[in-house]
């Protein structure tokens, strides 16, 4: 895996979600933007302080912890 240095993770912000570069905007929010058809000039119309690149790698994170599994440890 790449490492992905605007995806952070901090408990003060969104209890600890994944965030885009530490503000509070979740890579959740722009996955679910791009699902549901938005396009990345619409998205950064309506967030202008992210950045193109923001919504690439919170793709590419989504992607990545979608093909991680979790495993139980006895």
């Amino acid at each position: 895996m790449q490492t992905l240095a605007r995806i952070t993770f901090d408990p003060q912000v969104m209890g600890g979600k994944p965030c885009i570069r530490g503000m509070r905007v979740t890579v959740g929010t722009i996955v679910g933007l791009v699902a549901s058809g938005h396009s990345t000039e619409e998205i950064l119309k309506a967030y202008p302080y992210l950045e193109a690149a923001d919504i690439s790698e919170a793709l590419a994170y989504a992607a990545w912890r979608s093909e991680e599994i979790e495993a139980v440890l006895a």
